[in-house]
């Protein structure tokens, strides 16, 4: 299982590097969220959800407000939620999330990326069926024990709650982000390192320090372009 506590490390990391980049993706998703229904997040679920994972980068408020006022407007423009999938060095795996208003300009962006830097992409379902897709929590100041005792009490029977050093972690169905997290807050945590949906791999493995060089290449070009919104992997980065 340690795979997954690293994934949940890496995001916490990400937080302090990028913001720029950072900021534009939550934008864009907070547009396309806002543009589909109300847009008021005490109405329309999907942008209350992107705007509680906000926080925990500290978007800033007027890009926030940029985006719901743009999807307010008379703007048109349509974005389309994408999946690619495909493989790194020495059976590595990767999913990469897309959000984009050029669907051919991205698969070319996204296979280029790939193919520069030691991957190749897979077919659909390829990758994905070893992963899981999860709402996951990282905070500190509560021990497992605790949450889990608070969460029980709520009737919320998440995937797993455990202690990984200074940091709490919980990991649910997607379907119960909101309700975990409410019942979190009512226990007196608001300072969430992590508030996400992830795909965590059910097994990760470990690469020498020459394909895991290459890899690293390979999530950062990904990573770097701008339709791509996420990048998962199975690799501990950390071994």
């Amino acid at each position: 299982m340690g795979r997954k506590w690293n994934n949940i490390k890496e995001k916490k990391a990400q937080k302090d590097k990028n913001t720029s980049r950072i900021y534009a993706k939550f934008g864009k998703e907070i547009y396309v969220a806002a543009k589909s229904g109300e847009p008021d997040p005490e109405s329309n679920q999907n942008l209350r959800l992107v705007l509680e994972r906000a926080k925990t980068y500290n978007v800033p408020r007027n890009i926030i407000d940029r985006a719901i006022d743009k999807a307010k407007g008379s703007d048109d423009e349509n974005y389309d939620n994408l999946r690619y999938e495909g493989f790194g060095p020495n059976g590595s795996m990767l999913i990469v999330d897309a959000l984009t208003n050029n669907v051919n300009r991205t698969a070319s962006d996204v296979r280029a990326a790939f193919g520069k830097n030691g991957g190749n992409m897979g077919v659909s379902g390829s990758v994905s069926y070893m992963f899981d897709h999860t709402a996951t929590f990282a905070f500190e100041g509560k021990s497992a024990d605790e949450i889990l005792e608070v969460l029980m009490e709520q009737d919320l029977d998440v995937r797993d709650v455990v202690d990984d050093g200074n940091l709490t972690i919980v990991c649910a169905e997607p379907d119960q982000f909101a309700q975990v997290q409410d019942a979190l807050r009512q226990d007196g945590v608001e300072d969430f390192q992590v508030a996400e949906f992830e795909m965590l791999p059910q097994n990760d493995i470990q690469l020498s320090d020459e394909d895991k060089a290459t890899l690293e290449g390979l999530i950062d070009a990904l990573e770097d372009l701008e339709d791509v919104q996420n990048v998962y992997h199975n690799v501990d980065l950390d071994s």
